[in-house]
């Protein structure tokens, strides 16, 4: 996640994201966040790493199992970003609808006040 996803960056033939952007993978998240856990859950062995700036801080590190499956990524985008965009929990659930099977969930902290939308 430190670097660009090769498989996507700049290939014009990449399918598109239901939004109509191309994809870029998640180094750009990581990039543009202050921190990041991405945490890998499967059925033979489960990890997680944390970034700060886009660059791995750990190294992966195994997770105990759950018995369930997939990714939660987790983040905190940089303060730049923040102080100029102000993410609603309507604004997630508008995006996240084109992926069924993804959950999101919005923890606002902004002011220490939780206002979840889901």
């Amino acid at each position: 996640m430190a670097t660009k996803d090769l498989r996507f960056f700049d290939l014009p033939e990449a399918e598109r994201l239901p939004d109509g952007h191309p994809r870029r993978g998640m180094s750009v998240v990581a990039a543009l966040s202050e921190w990041l856990i991405h945490t890998n859950r499967r059925l033979n062995g489960s990890w997680s790493q944390r970034y700060e700036h886009g660059v791995p801080v750990t190294d992966l590190e195994l997770v105990e199992a759950d018995g369930t499956t997939g990714t939660c990524v987790r983040f905190l985008p940089d303060k730049a970003l923040r102080s100029r965009w102000s993410l609603t929990a309507g604004d997630l659930a508008r995006w996240s609808e084109h992926w069924p099977d993804l959950t999101a969930r919005l923890d606002d902290q902004r002011d220490g006040e939780d206002r979840s939308g889901w």
